[in-house]
């Protein structure tokens, strides 16, 4: 059947214009056409259903995946690198029949906008600064923060600035320890956080290519049939977009800036004693299990629950994680919080 006469033009022009693996973010995007921010819900949805919306935070659109009742506690998810707001996408319906869930992509990251480096500071500092207004945007004026991978210190950042607003952490593989950082894949690069030269540069780039993003996905968990291909090779077709591996290594670079923090977080978790859940894939080479046991000096009452799986942990144990994450809601969590 032949394509309509509209959608020809436009279609023809996006596939000369891009890859195979851009193709595929291209498309994604077209699906996912923006929305407003209003927390509707369409009155034939289950109760589950997902919704895709954008909101704009200075000029920039920040795409967010939305699902639960809006009156409903809140729950506030944040991706690591190099995902997006995809990697929740098998947690949020076991989670949305009892809870507000909002997982936004950071910008440079998914579906949100991608400024160039010259417009918009690549900082976690800057990410941290968008996700705030963004809580206040969607109107998340108290929240459960769920955070991994990079998520952690911007989560983090959001706790220590309003520990008002925080009613629990789940912390799953995101570092706020030295002990997290004290081991063979953050060698080299607290090297090029000292010393940015170009040879130093040139070794980050490999962590930016196809080989690598599999190796996040793959690496230590138990049956490597189970990951879907998908989550990757999304990844990696947004990695590939012209400029977004700058970006990438600009914010890698930025991570040196998250170890000084640390002791001003830890403050935060022994003043305010935040309920925590930690649910850690233990054979993470990134971020190990190293990294999850200190969080209990602090918090001694916290849940750590080690998982006989790796970096991102919700692909093989998302049940898993989803049933301790409503058992520990159930018990923290009130009407109103």
């Amino acid at each position: 059947m032949q394509a309509p006469v509209l959608f020809r033009p436009a279609f023809h022009l996006a596939f000369q214009a891009i890859s195979a693996l851009g193709l595929a973010a291209a498309f994604h995007g077209a699906l996912a056409a923006p929305a407003t921010p209003a927390a509707t819900t369409t009155a034939n949805a289950p109760a589950n259903a997902v919704s895709y919306r954008t909101v704009n935070i200075d000029g920039v659109n920040v795409f967010y995946r939305e699902a639960g009742p809006a009156n409903a506690p809140t729950l506030l998810l944040l991706h690591g690198f190099p995902t997006s707001s995809q990697m929740f996408r098998n947690l949020i319906p076991q989670l949305a029949d009892r809870y507000r869930v909002i997982a936004p992509d950071y910008p440079g990251y998914g579906q949100s906008d991608m400024p160039p480096m010259g417009e918009f500071t690549y900082s976690f500092d800057n990410l941290a600064k968008v996700i705030d207004k963004f809580t206040v945007a969607v109107g998340a004026r108290r929240y459960a923060l769920y955070v991994q991978d990079y998520g952690a210190p911007v989560g983090f950042r959001l706790a220590a600035a309003h520990p008002e607003r925080v009613t629990a952490i789940i912390v799953q593989n995101g570092n706020a320890y030295d002990e997290g950082l004290d081991n063979e894949f953050w060698k080299p690069i607290k090297v090029w956080w000292t010393d940015k030269s170009a040879a130093n540069t040139a070794k980050q780039r490999p962590i930016l290519e196809l080989a690598a993003t599999k190796w996040q996905y793959t690496e230590g968990v138990r049956d490597v049939r189970r990951i879907s291909p998908d989550a990757w090779m999304l990844d990696q077709a947004y990695l590939d977009r012209p400029g977004n591996k700058e970006i990438q290594l600009a914010l890698l670079h930025d991570y040196g800036s998250n170890p000084p923090h640390y002791p001003a977080w830890q403050a935060y978790f022994r003043k305010h004693q935040p309920p925590m859940l930690i649910a850690w894939g233990k054979n993470d080479k990134i971020f190990p299990a190293a990294g999850a046991h200190p969080y209990l000096r602090d918090l001694p009452k916290a849940e750590l629950h080690l998982l006989d799986t790796g970096h991102f942990a919700l692909e093989e144990e998302s049940a898993t994680i989803g049933a301790l994450m409503r058992d520990f809601l159930g018990r923290t969590l009130k009407p109103g919080m």
